[in-house]
């Protein structure tokens, strides 16, 4: 990685759990991210999670910070979208942080799950920084996983 972009990743100021983003608008109204964000991020057959990230200012060009920011608010969406997912309950009554502890595994085969979300949304702000929005399927992680969520 270079300077540049880990410079860039550093820069990932700000995140926000999970979202709807991708239906009915977005989190970028008038090039700033609105001061009131609404989430919900069980959407049925889909988990949905955001991430809010932001470039070094002084690069010099546009493509660069919009690149650097989009990379930061995809992996902070990745990270709040694991979060959530270990806070869910399966069938047992027990939660995917709970199967975790008993299967040493299952967290990175999460985590590979998580990195294959869709990116159904990149949202620009005026200062270059990036909202996206992920959607995954639960049936993926259910299938992975070997179990039904509640």
């Amino acid at each position: 990685m270079n300077g540049n972009m880990s410079r860039g990743l550093v820069f990932a100021v700000l995140a926000l759990a999970f979202g709807a983003g991708c239906r009915g608008g977005g989190y970028v109204k008038g090039g700033r991210v609105q001061d009131t964000i609404k989430q919900d991020a069980d959407k049925g057959k889909y988990l949905e999670a955001i991430g809010i990230g932001a470039a070094d200012p002084s690069l010099p060009t546009e493509t660069q910070r919009r690149s650097l920011s989009r990379d930061a608010g995809i992996v902070k969406s990745q990270y709040e979208m694991l979060s959530m997912v270990k806070g869910v309950e399966i069938e047992g009554g027990i939660t995917v942080a709970r199967a975790i502890e008993k299967d040493s595994t299952l967290e990175a085969r999460i985590k590979d799950v998580i990195r294959g979300a869709e990116i159904v949304k990149t949202e620009y702000t005026k200062d270059d920084g990036a909202v996206v929005t992920l959607k995954l399927p639960k049936k993926r992680l259910e299938t992975m996983m070997g179990v039904k969520f509640k």
